[in-house]
């Protein structure tokens, strides 16, 4: 989870290549550093809550993938750092 990307998801390049998603577009975003870099953009649909959306998903260099902002309109997120648990209902 990264609330301070407002997009809807970034996933590992790999993960791009190895599911075959086509290239739709790229966005400029700014870093946390405060670089601006041009991000590319994907297209695929996903299962989100029991029904399937089309969406846009950002390649990165990272190992993880993220969730943004942009899939939380209508969810509860709840984060207990104590317990070390995330829960989007």
């Amino acid at each position: 989870m990264d609330t301070a990307f407002h997009g809807g998801r970034t996933i590992p390049r790999a993960l791009v290549a190895g599911l075959g998603l086509p290239q739709e577009s790229s966005v400029e975003a700014v870093l946390a550093d405060g670089r601006t870099v041009a991000l590319e953009t994907f297209g695929c649909y996903l299962d989100w809550f029991g029904g399937t959306c089309q969406t846009q998903v950002v390649a990165s260099e990272g190992a993880y993938p993220l969730l943004g902002t942009h899939q939380l309109p209508g969810r509860r997120l709840a984060i207990d750092y104590a317990a070390r648990t995330v829960e989007l209902t």
